[in-house]
């Protein structure tokens, strides 16, 4: 549990202030990141997310491929730790790929030790739902921060591209995104996938030449 919540803040970014970036893998940026550092948390939270349901043209999408939006897919509602929670199971879930953080908060609210406890006991009671997808993460998450969190303009996760190689996003829209998430399988280095245009825009290229982008194929 441990070296999850150590993972957990692996990469992530710190300046002068108290806030933290942290974001996983497959994302890049096409909005200022200084932006995230000065988000103001509202008093008593301490963190900051995007939720699975105010992201514009994704319900539709999200809905088609199954994904998870509620707490029903997260928690299994059939044990009793659960029910004591109190949490509407049709309550909108967030996504904790993309969080800004309050440290000094942090640590006064214990929310590490916190995330601690429903760890371990999921490891002893298996508390998580069954058909859960987004890895062992993200339902202490839910638990902890549940009606206590800040929430984060949706343009600063754009998330759900790479799931179909088939653009569902507008061109506008993708525009106007601060950040970008392809945590579908269609990833833009390889083919087929979607939006190459924009990854190829801000792809940076590998020192070492081990990585180059792959040509499109002849239409």
């Amino acid at each position: 549990q441990n070296m999850i919540i150590k993972n957990m803040f692996k990469k992530s970014y710190q300046i002068k202030n108290e806030n933290i970036v942290k974001f996983f893998k497959f994302y890049f940026f096409t909005g200022d990141i200084r932006h995230l550092f000065g988000i103001y948390l509202r008093r008593g939270h301490a963190a900051a997310f995007a939720t699975d349901c105010d992201l514009p043209g994704a319900h539709e999408m999200v809905q088609s491929i199954g994904m998870q939006t509620t707490y029903m897919g997260f928690l299994d509602y059939r044990k009793q730790e659960v029910k004591d929670l109190g949490i509407n199971p049709s309550d909108c879930t967030f996504n904790p790929g993309v969080f800004v953080a309050n440290m000094k908060e942090w640590k006064k609210l214990k929310i590490t030790k916190q995330l601690e406890k429903w760890m371990e006991l999921n490891f002893r009671q298996n508390i998580y739902s069954s058909s859960m997808a987004g890895g062992v993460a993200t339902p202490p998450m839910l638990i902890v921060f549940h009606a206590k969190f800040t929430r984060l303009d949706p343009l600063w996760h754009v998330r759900h591209l790479g799931w179909s190689p088939d653009p569902f996003y507008s061109t506008s829209f993708l525009q106007r995104a601060q950040l970008l998430h392809w945590n579908g399988p269609f990833k833009p280095w390889n083919y087929p996938a979607v939006h190459l245009d924009m990854w190829e825009k801000w792809f940076i290229p590998d020192p070492s030449g081990k990585f180059t982008l792959i040509p499109l194929p002849d239409t």
